[in-house]
């Protein structure tokens, strides 16, 4: 009598075909985390026209005390006492402009905060690099180990949120526009400067970047609007809510009232 025969596989390959299948599917559906890449060009008092502010803030060679990344409301020295925030990573930046770089991780979200500072007096190469980003032109990548794991991650024109914190560059000089990539994916930005809309909105319009944040007065460019802004927008809450959530953190520390807090605040076009 002949051996009955089968075309089912053994049980085990099954089982490590099953295994095999499952973990590739998870491989494939594991999503890439989420990106913010920001250019914090440093306050300097001799190189930019603002109101001077005390000689250590506005000391643009001077990261760690500069009023717009190392002093209380600087992006570093906020997002570094936030309980939401953790700084995985600081050093040099990739290029000599950029005199300090900081990595952040959100504790409860897969999202990476990426911070350069830019030294004072190179706040045209802060402006170009962020347009530049916006308009998916340039390419980067950053590596840095957490916890002995080695970690790589896409910036600059591959982020998915770039923000420029700082003097309005475009009350004092002009540069040539930058377009927007061919057939590249289409990003956010949040534009933290005095007027801003008025300014780079003819820039922006280039890039083709969407506007998600950005300003219609004067205003102090400092960290808690943007740790507000990000809130709703790792939440993925709408644009109004998050123009709101940055309007109400801004009354918070300035005290200007929440009217003219709001419409300090714009978002689109």
């Amino acid at each position: 009598m002949l051996p009955k025969t089968s075309t089912d596989p053994p049980r085990w390959i099954a089982f490590a075909l099953c295994a095999l299948s499952s973990f590739a599917v998870s491989v494939v559906a594991e999503p890439s985390p989420r990106v913010v890449h920001v250019f914090v060009a440093l306050a300097d008092n001799q190189h930019q026209g603002i109101i001077p502010v005390p000689p250590a803030l506005g000391n643009g060679r001077d990261p760690q005390r500069n009023l717009y990344w190392g002093a209380a409301y600087g992006v570093k020295t906020y997002f570094k006492a936030s309980q939401d925030w953790e700084l995985v990573w600081s050093g040099r930046g990739a290029k000599d402009a950029i005199l300090e770089r900081c990595v952040f991780k959100s504790r409860t979200n897969d999202v990476y905060l990426v911070a350069d500072a830019y030294e004072g007096s190179q706040i045209k190469q802060a402006v170009t690099d962020f347009l530049s980003a916006a308009a998916g032109v340039t390419k980067g990548k950053v590596s840095f180990k957490i916890r002995s794991v080695e970690v790589s991650m896409a910036i600059a024109g591959d982020a998915d949120l770039v923000v420029y914190i700082g003097h309005d560059a475009f009350m004092d000089f002009q540069i040539p526009p930058i377009a927007a990539a061919k057939g590249d994916k289409r990003r956010q930005t949040i534009i933290l400067a005095c007027v801003s809309k008025a300014y780079f909105a003819p820039y922006i319009r280039q890039t083709g970047a969407e506007p998600l944040l950005w300003t219609t007065g004067l205003m102090a460019p400092e960290a808690y609007t943007l740790k507000a802004a990000l809130d709703g927008w790792i939440a993925h809450e709408d644009d109004e809510a998050i123009r709101r959530r940055a309007a109400q953190a801004y009354d918070r520390y300035q005290k200007c009232g929440a009217r003219a807090a709001l419409k300090l605040f714009a978002t689109n076009w």
